[in-house]
């Protein structure tokens, strides 16, 4: 595999070489490609996360009658206003 980079991730690989961290190139690309997973793993789970308690929540909802949004804005408004003053 042939890999072109630009100037300034040549910069890059070069400032960690010379930081003394790394050894070589091919350590500094592992350990890119190691977060690069580590990234996207985190970012599924995360979604997962959500998508789950989207699900819960749209769950919830069919059990609960509905609110106005004014009101429901206000009970917020609300609560704020107690937190501030205790």
């Amino acid at each position: 595999m042939s890999i072109s980079l630009t100037p300034a991730q040549e910069r890059l690989i070069q400032t960690k070489l010379q930081s003394g961290k790394y050894r070589s190139v091919e350590e500094v690309l592992e350990m890119a490609l190691r977060l690069l997973n580590e990234y996207d793993r985190a970012d599924a789970e995360w979604v997962e996360e959500v998508r789950t308690k989207i699900d819960a929540a749209v769950e919830a909802s069919t059990h609960t009658s509905p609110i106005d949004g004014e009101a429901f804005v206000n009970q917020i408004l609300e609560r704020f206003q107690q937190s501030n003053q205790a």
